[in-house]
């Protein structure tokens, strides 16, 4: 290389854009510069390979962040309720009686109950799991849910994570367990992540600084190495970065020390030591900007930098495809637009792939900045397809009754934890007043006393005049916490099925066998008989089902056979879920007989009929496609026709 002169110097000095400073001030003590690579950054990474055999990083979402959208979806969903309160009492006002006891008054509080239900639960889950992984919240600041392996997260997925956010928020609503995993997890997990196989990433692209971004001519490689291998030059950089910060003294001496080592190779330049440290730096950084190699560089690291000067117009190019393919969709661009993108997204993967051979066990801002780009196709092409009726249909119909014969060890042994602590505590209610005296409420215990009366004139269970009006909060009321029972039960698996076990017994003995029991001691077994059988068949089944779902995660957790716990718990959690669909669609069902038969002032053969009809129904609905394969090959294919392996890429 022939030597320059100091106005060859100070024009190359002058063209070039400062680059960003590393507040590394370690490495400018050292006399030999370090041949380890720097740390980016503190940020927790995870590599993902794409199925075009390219390895990413995704930059994990940190506590900070996710807590700050947790703020916001909290706040959404307090003014949500606060309107929809505002809202009732509109109504109430407008349509309701004098009495506030009409029909509309009941209905509007039916409707307050469910509208809750529905903030509480659904609003993660629709949003994650239709909104590609992104609430309000996560959106505002370029948050997003992706499952491992960096495809867009699922419906099921998204109901899996946030259904054991119920323990995740503990205690309370201090969210300290998911704080807790957050910040030990190496991906930056909650417990909800570990069951449905997601992680929470940042979805910001650092923006390469390399280059003219304005030059549109093309770029000329020169032949000449650069004078400094990639060590020095990034000792030498960082000290012209952060030479004004520095004291004099502190200043002076590194300077002298850097001097002395690259004056020599140096024939000409600025005779300032400062002036000529700034004018090799900058000399230094054009020749890699121009595709030359560094001095110390054999075999593929020669290729870095001429892969960075050929590629970085088309990687800018693809930045802005990037950037308004995600503001308006793959869904509204035209057939020749996204084959476009997938054909460019493809070759950006090469040249990632080349890229990261040639700059093995180096931080390089090329590949950082490839890789953000990477990843952003990567989540916009591999997102999930829209849910179809047809697939809900083959999933309620198909997946889960073959799930539930599969699952039906754990199912019997819930319906054990069950139905066991409440038989002994009907028999000790029933026999015993001092049991009576400390299982049964003070509400129950009123409730009965009436029944006493209504018994004598006649009645049901509930008042006659306030049956029908009281159906719709009755079913609202009683369908949502029996949900809400079902989620617990399967979100408590993840306490190696200790608080599963602990919801079983405690609502067999509360729940069932203790007012079972009361009412049969005060003579009124054959009342509340002829409200629970109606429903009675389809409620107890699904909490089983619940139970049985959270025993799932116990299982993956305590016994999981060939795989990990991680995989197992991954595994389990995919069937458990399925399980607690099915709780839920026996729930809803329930929840409409319980409304309009239950209370009704019936003879109990009839009640017990509708009841024989549920198991009949129940018995069916469990043999459905039996015979057509084994259970996780009619799940799997269920699945993969949701949008398992989903994406524009094969549109192509």
């Amino acid at each position: 290389m022939t030597a320059l002169t100091d106005r060859e110097w100070a024009a190359r000095a002058s063209t070039l854009s400062p680059w960003r400073a590393d507040a590394v001030a370690s490495l400018l003590m050292a006399t030999t510069p370090p041949t380890s690579p720097m740390p980016r950054s503190l940020d927790q990474q995870v590599e993902i390979e794409t199925p075009e055999h390219v390895a990413f990083a995704y930059t994990m979402a940190g506590v900070g962040t996710r807590a700050a959208a947790a703020l916001v979806d909290t706040a959404i969903c307090t003014g949500g309720y606060a309107l929809l309160l505002l809202l009732a009492a509109w109504a109430t006002r407008r349509y309701g009686g004098p009495s506030g006891r009409d029909l509309a008054g009941e209905w509007v509080t039916a409707l307050v109950i469910a509208g809750q239900f529905l903030i509480f639960w659904g609003y993660y889950v629709l949003f994650e799991g239709l909104r590609d992984g992104q609430t309000p919240g996560k959106r505002y600041f370029r948050l997003r849910v992706v499952q491992d392996g960096g495809y867009a997260v699922t419906l099921g997925a998204s109901a899996a994570r946030n259904l054991v956010r119920l323990v995740d928020m503990q205690p309370g609503i201090l969210y300290g367990v998911g704080l807790l995993s957050v910040a030990v997890s190496r991906s930056g997990k909650r417990l909800g992540d570990y069951v449905a196989g997601t992680m929470v990433v940042q979805e910001r692209r650092t923006a390469f600084v390399g280059g003219d971004d304005a030059a549109a001519e093309p770029r000329v490689l020169v032949a000449g190495p650069a004078l400094l291998d990639e060590a020095e030059f990034a000792v030498l950089q960082r000290f012209v970065a952060r030479r004004s910060s520095l004291d004099r003294p502190r200043r002076e001496a590194l300077t002298g020390q850097l001097v002395s080592r690259f004056r020599a190779r140096v024939p000409g330049g600025p005779s300032g030591d400062l002036a000529f440290l700034i004018a090799l730096e900058a000399s230094e950084r054009r020749l890699r900007e121009l595709g030359g190699a560094a001095r110390s560089d054999t075999g593929a690291h020669r290729e870095q930098h001429a892969l960075v000067a050929r590629g970085l117009p088309d990687w800018r190019h693809f930045a802005r495809l990037l950037d308004d393919a995600e503001r308006r969709g793959l869904s509204a661009m035209s057939e020749d637009e996204v084959s476009d993108f997938v054909a460019r997204y493809r070759a950006i993967t090469g040249d990632l792939a080349r890229l990261r051979t040639a700059s093995r066990d180096r931080d390089v801002d090329a590949v950082y900045y490839l890789s953000r780009l990477v990843a952003g196709g990567h989540g916009l092409l591999y997102r999930q397809r829209r849910l179809r009726p047809a697939v809900v249909g083959d999933y309620v119909f198909d997946a889960i009754p073959a799930e539930m014969r599969r699952s039906w060890r754990p199912i019997a042994l819930a319906a054990v934890l069950l139905f066991g602590p409440a038989i002994g505590a009907f028999e000790a209610v029933r026999r015993s007043p001092q049991a009576a005296a400390q299982m049964v409420p003070r509400g129950l215990v009123d409730r009965a006393e009436t029944g006493v009366v209504r018994q004598r004139e006649g009645g049901g269970y509930l008042p006659e005049e306030d049956a029908q009006l009281r159906g719709a909060i009755l079913t609202s009321a009683i369908t949502t916490n029996n949900l809400q029972v079902t989620f617990g039960a399967f979100a408590l698996g993840i306490t190696a099925g200790a608080g599963t076990v602990l919801v079983l017994v405690m609502n067999g003995v509360a729940a069932l066998g203790a007012p079972l029991g009361f009412y049969a001691r005060m003579g009124l077994l054959e009342q509340i008989l002829g409200f629970v059988l109606p429903h009675g068949v389809l409620e107890l089944t699904a909490i089983c089902l619940g139970g049985g779902a959270g025993l799932q995660l116990a299982a993956a957790i305590l016994l999981p056979g060939a795989l990990t716990r991680r995989d197992a718990l991954v595994e389990r959690g995919r069937r458990a879920l399925t399980l607690v669909a099915g709780a839920s669609v026996l729930l809803l069902v329930a929840g409409l007989i319980e409304g309009n038969i239950s209370p009704r002032v019936w003879p109990l053969w009839e009640k017990a009929a509708v009841s024989a009809a549920t198991a009949v129904l129940l018995l069916w609905y469990w043999t459905l496609g039996m015979g057509r394969g084994t259970a996780g090959e009619r799940g799997a294919a269920v699945i993969a026709r949701g949008g398992g392996e989903r994406g524009a890429a094969s549109r192509s």
